[in-house]
């Protein structure tokens, strides 16, 4: 059974909470891969994470080459797992199907999009039979309420 949680961002965009989750992510030993929705999003999340903070450095590539295998975080459109992760991130309406082969996904989705919140709400449906799922929301601060 996997952990599947789902992000209802409200209060700060994507490209502020993704980079924590993957810090986190890491310094419990996890490796991640990071699912989105096009190309071009992707080399948008991959320059970002390299510069999201001056203190920090967030190892990580974009999906595609040799070295995809040794990647602690690797961005990808796709729908494979080359790096081998225990934790799978979708972002920017990529929507999880499944969670077989991981031990946690994190569906991170827009408060702001109806579109989003339509999918997630299928993607709740599609993945609560034997999985454990919870549903955390952001509140005007930033921080996060679990709510289910």
């Amino acid at each position: 059974m996997a952990d599947v949680l789902f992000y209802h961002l409200e209060a700060r965009p994507l490209e502020a909470v993704l980079p924590q989750l993957l810090e986190k992510t890491l310094e419990r030993g996890w490796r991640a891969v990071v699912e989105v929705g096009s190309t071009e999003r992707a080399e948008a999340l991959d320059a970002h994470l390299w510069t999201w903070r001056e203190d920090s450095f967030l190892a990580h590539g974009l999906a595609g080459d040799e070295m995809d295998r040794h990647q602690p975080v690797l961005i990808t459109t796709g729908a494979d797992n080359p790096n081998g992760a225990a934790v799978r991130f979708f972002v920017d309406r990529a929507v999880p199907q499944s969670a077989q082969g991981y031990e946690r996904l994190v569906y991170m989705f827009s408060g702001h999009d109806p579109d989003a919140v339509s999918e997630a709400r299928l993607a709740w449906k599609a993945l609560r039979e034997g999985n454990a799922l919870t549903y955390w929301q952001q509140e005007p601060d930033g921080r996060w309420v679990k709510k289910a």
